[in-house]
């Protein structure tokens, strides 16, 4: 399974013919080391909520490669006007798919929609455990720190991506304790660095995780599980 990290919260994966990109905030992010007519062939795409730092460039990429956007109902309903293919789900879900299993977890968090006419309701945000070949990665979206995580150790989570910057989601401490929680194999840190308010030190997260591998992805950079 190969993961590259494009900046913030957005991540490229590829295993076999899965490809797919989640959080698509390519356009306007400073650290994305690609433009989004550089992504590539994909098959899925992952909007875990509606905010455009993470919405981002979903509907244009989508229409360049044909790729499902997977989101929640709220999320599909507003992209019905933009002739792309949705596949939409909600907290709790879980599904099979030709390439693995999808099931959509919560986030503590908003998702309002910022369009011309003004912000509009983008429904519940989320996370995602993407199941492909056995190997299951976490996306926990843009949250703050719950007690629902402590759920996620039953489903033996290999990689879990975190958010750390603080303001809008969990800090550094609050981001060890999630870890803590899920027991993943491995934790990547996001979601920090990207704007001067969630200037985090990846590093004080790695050097505080007891519990697991932590390994830090530069944009640009890929890893391989």
């Amino acid at each position: 399974m190969k993961l590259k990290f494009l900046g913030h919260s957005c991540f490229y994966l590829e295993e076999g013919s899965f490809k797919a990109i989640i959080d698509p905030f390519i356009t306007g992010n400073p650290q994305s080391p690609i433009s989004k007519e550089e992504v590539g062939e994909l098959t899925h795409i992952f909007v875990t909520h509606g905010h455009g730092d993470h919405f981002g460039d979903a509907v244009p990429i989508a229409k360049a490669t044909g790729a499902t956007i997977i989101t929640n109902h709220e999320i599909g309903a507003y992209l019905g006007k933009f002739d792309v293919q949705v596949h939409t789900m909600h907290i709790g879900g879980r599904i099979k798919m030709d390439f693995g299993t999808i099931k959509m977890t919560p986030a503590l968090h908003g998702s309002g929609i910022t369009t011309e006419e003004g912000m509009i309701c983008g429904g519940n945000p989320g996370g995602f455990v993407i199941e492909v070949n056995n190997k299951k990665i976490y996306h926990a979206g843009d949250t703050g720190l719950t007690l629902d995580m402590k759920l996620l150790e039953e489903e033996n989570i290999d990689i879990a991506l975190i958010p750390i910057g603080g303001n809008f989601t969990m800090d550094v401490k609050d981001a060890v304790r999630a870890v803590e929680f899920i027991k993943p194999k491995i934790a990547i840190p996001m979601h920090y660095k990207t704007f001067p308010v969630i200037n985090s030190d990846p590093y004080e997260f790695k050097e505080a995780v007891k519990t697991c591998d932590v390994v830090i992805l530069n944009p640009g950079d890929e890893y391989n599980y």
